[in-house]
């Protein structure tokens, strides 16, 4: 009977027509990854009608036998313990070369660990079929995938099938967790060291969008430039067109009015609403600065990589360093310190509404007293975010 599957398979097909066979179902998955695991039940940030969740669910467990507590788990672990030691998959850390290729074998690791399961993994399907199959047979899934790709397409549907089984492990354990976190074009000064990888989000459902994604990371929507395409955020809208999701959050668009003549609450609420776009153009005005002011000798980019990290993510040798190039230029270590302050605006939580107005205020005036331009500019683009 087996020799009559792999001599009569249900499908005969030209090779192009296995390649779009492959690929198609290799974006069924992907776009269930993002949309299923990562926009909704990491991030909360749609809803999705039941048959569609559960077909993603179904869908994962034929092609990548990933659990959704697990994989939820550990996502939301990377987010808040993001480039350290504690971060299940940060290049940073780990280096580049082990997450790009043992990528998947570090997923498996952390799923091992119960506490972050425990933790980090509420509000997860915890159904019966979840339970009793998903999760207690989540192996099982791939083996049945294999036999109906070899049933349907005969012996090539084993090449099929092993496409599917690296497909994951590659674009999304691989290039998202380790290139994303590494090497490429950045939207936001994020306290992290995450990229977008390209701005056309196509291949890996949008999720090359990286850098957008951890900036505003319960945002259903992970494109914000014009020229960034997100092809998972395509596919939400349709199924919201359909009544088959409902988006519960986006990214704020910036908006701009008029600079007000004093910081009342409702400015301190927009710059922090929009913090990371403040300290992207902040960063931006730093590298003009840098430019102009820096010492001779002294590395221009190594210096740039350095000037936007916290103090507490440098090593003491840096710190030296960058003390030392500061000391020879009493404007760049102004503008340095002054990005200090102003991050302290936002990281304090327990400040009450009249503390974080002064805070601000105090800020404004002093960037506009210390007698550099882009400094006075700042505080102006400040009181104009609404």
């Amino acid at each position: 009977m087996l020799s009559t599957v792999f001599d009569l398979p249900l499908w005969n097909l030209p090779w192009w027509g296995y390649l779009l066979i492959a690929l198609g179902m290799t974006h069924v998955t992907i776009a269930s990854v993002t949309i299923f695991l990562h926009r909704h039940q990491a991030h909360r940030a749609l809803d999705l009608h039941p048959a569609v969740s559960h077909f993603f669910r179904f869908w994962l467990w034929l092609t990548t036998g990933m659990v959704t507590k697990a994989w939820a788990a550990i996502h939301r672990k990377h987010h808040a313990k993001c480039e350290t030691a504690e971060d299940p998959h940060s290049p940073q850390v780990l280096g580049l070369k082990k997450v790009l290729w043992e990528g998947a074998e570090l997923y498996r690791a952390e799923a091992r660990n119960q506490e972050t399961l425990e933790k980090y993994g509420h509000g997860t399907p915890d159904d019966w079929i979840e339970r009793n199959l998903y999760t207690r047979h989540s192996g099982k899934g791939i083996l049945l995938m294999l036999l109906l790709n070899v049933v349907l397409f005969g012996p090539i549907g084993i090449t099929i099938w092993a496409v599917q089984m690296a497909w994951i492990p590659i674009t999304a354990a691989g290039i998202i967790n380790g290139v994303g976190h590494y090497w490429g074009y950045r939207n936001f000064a994020c306290e992290d060291a995450s990229t977008n990888i390209l701005p056309w989000g196509i291949l890996i459902g949008g999720e090359e969008l990286h850098n957008n994604h951890h900036a505003y990371g319960t945002s259903a929507r992970l494109s914000n430039k014009w020229y960034e395409f997100d092809i998972g955020w395509f596919y939400i809208r349709t199924l919201e067109t359909l009544g088959l999701a409902k988006v519960r959050r986006t990214a704020p668009v910036v908006r701009w009015q008029p600079a007000r003549p004093m910081v009342d609450f409702s400015t301190v609420q927009a710059v922090i609403t929009h913090r990371y776009d403040v300290m992207t153009r902040y960063a931006r005005l730093m590298n003009k600065q840098l430019k102009r002011h820096l010492p001779q000798g002294v590395n221009v980019v190594k210096m740039r990589e350095w000037l936007r990290l916290s103090p507490a993510e440098l090593k003491q040798d840096e710190k030296a360093e960058i003390e030392q190039a500061l000391e020879k230029s009493e404007k760049l270590a102004k503008i340095y310190h002054m990005r200090q302050e102003l991050t302290h605006i936002w990281e304090r939580s327990t400040l009450t509404k009249e503390q974080l107005v002064k805070n601000l205020q105090d800020w404004c005036q002093k960037a506009e007293a210390s007698g550099i331009e882009a400094l006075k500019d700042f505080s102006l683009k400040l009181r104009s975010y609404a």
